[in-house]
C-alpha cells in the first residue's frame, strides 16, 4: 500500500498551526475480513513532529484511532521553519514528510 502524508503549516502572530492527514489503514485487530478471520492489528503507534529539528509533539497512539487520521497542532514559531512529521506503526513501518512554514 502506498503511504502518503499531507502536511501544511502556516504562521499568524507568532503561532504556527500545523495540519496533517496520514494515509494509514489503522486496523484494530478486532474486525473480520470476508473470510471470517480477524484482520491483524495495524495502527500508528507513535507520531513525532519537529520544528527546525526541535521536538514540538510526541504522541503515542493505539488502535482506537480512525483510518487516515488527521492531526492539528500549534506551537510558537515563525515563517520559514522546517516542520517534519514522522509516524511509526506497530508493524515496524514508518513514514515522514516535511514542509516549510508559510
Amino acid at each position: 500500500m502506498a503511504r502518503k502524508i499531507k502536511i501544511k503549516a502556516k504562521e499568524k502572530d507568532g503561532v504556527v498551526t500545523v495540519k496533517s492527514i496520514m494515509n494509514h489503514p489503522m486496523e484494530t485487530g478486532q474486525r473480520k475480513g470476508k473470510d471470517g478471520k480477524k484482520i491483524p492489528a495495524h495502527f500508528i503507534s507513535e507520531i513525532v513532529v519537529t520544528a527546525n529539528d526541535e521536538e514540538v509533539l510526541n504522541a503515542n497512539w493505539g488502535p482506537a484511532v480512525s483510518k487516515n487520521p488527521f492531526i492539528s497542532l500549534a506551537y510558537n514559531g515563525a515563517k520559514g521553519d522546517v516542520v517534519k512529521l514522522t509516524w511509526k506503526d506497530n508493524m515496524g513501518e514508518s513514514e515522514s514528510a516535511e514542509t516549510n512554514v508559510k
